[in-house]
């Protein structure tokens, strides 16, 4: 095992809002939206779109007056967009088209990466066909919003998701093959806690040309080791690293346990930096402290 180089300050993601008023975004439920009379439901969306990219424009300001490079957009930004019978959504989307692409290139010419990481619900790997038709019909509609953000159909604006329904990795595959390209391309798998850590996922990313987002903390957790300094936990940064074309594209997730490393709540605050992280490039801070958890990392990096 190598030894990684000395610290330096990689590049901090923010995860979709802060824990200020900076940056919010607003949503309705779909028993809400379902309330209103359907002549009216255009409007509704189109108001709360519209405001949803303009807060999306003020989060990519946000990030570059703070040196932020990195990026998690909100799942939810556009919600019922992919409601099912109802094209409402995807009428208004497509009316905001220009107001959209404005903001895709507000992060692009202030050189801040963008992912996103949809719902839990979607699994492409479930044993019910439905379940699988219903996620990939959602992701669908993730891939159209990176598109239409102008983002590019590569990993480098990742879409990334958990390996789902645990001992099927075929299946996984398999579907994953069949995803329409503006998925596919930009698509990432990253380990979890339950049904696939780093050893059963590793196999179905190079089958499927996909690169492994590591977490450290998940890892730790399903593995029942004291500390994300585990030399495994090293072991496993490479091995994803080789994953990702180019190399110094990987993304990795960094949260700590409120209550020591099995504890898989995260912390206001990162309070342990893994070693094993002090070459990554790119890391998404999954703290609840969010920009507040960013600035203290990197003071503690310096």
């Amino acid at each position: 095992m190598s030894t990684p180089p000395a610290l330096r300050v990689p590049n901090l993601g923010l995860v979709c809002i802060t824990s200020g008023p900076e940056v919010r975004f607003r949503t309705i439920t779909r028993t809400r939206y379902l309330s209103f009379p359907e002549d009216q439901r255009r409007a509704v969306l189109h108001e709360l779109y519209a405001d949803n990219v303009s807060r999306l424009v003020a989060a990519a300001a946000y990030c570059a007056s703070h040196g932020i490079r990195l990026y998690r957009l909100s799942a939810a930004l556009f919600p019922m967009l992919d409601l099912e019978g109802d094209v409402t959504g995807q009428q208004v989307l497509e009316s905001l088209a220009a107001d959209l692409r404005a903001a895709g290139d507000a992060f692009t010419a202030a050189g801040i990466r963008v992912l996103v990481h949809p719902d839990q619900f979607i699994v492409l790997n479930s044993e019910s066909s439905d379940v699988v038709r219903r996620a990939v019909y959602a992701l669908s509609f993730h891939g159209l919003v990176m598109d239409m953000l102008g983002f590019s159909r590569t990993p480098w604006n990742t879409i990334l998701l958990h390996g789902g329904k645990g001992g099927r990795p075929a299946e996984l595959t398999g579907t994953i093959a069949a995803l329409p390209d503006a998925v596919r391309l930009r698509l990432a798998l990253e380990n979890d806690e339950r049904a696939y850590g780093p050893a059963e996922l590793l196999p179905v990313c190079h089958a499927a040309g996909v690169p492994l987002i590591f977490d450290a903390h998940h890892h730790v957790v399903r593995g029942k080791l004291d500390s994300q300094d585990d030399p495994s936990v090293r072991e496993w940064v490479l091995a994803a690293r080789a994953t990702w074309t180019p190399p110094g594209w990987q993304v990795v997730h960094l949260s700590n346990g409120i209550n020591g490393p099995q504890d898989r709540r995260h912390t206001d605050l990162i309070t342990h930096f893994p070693q094993a992280y002090r070459d990554v490039p790119w890391i998404e801070v999954e703290a609840k402290g969010k920009e507040l958890a960013l600035a203290e990392l990197e003071q503690l990096m310096e």
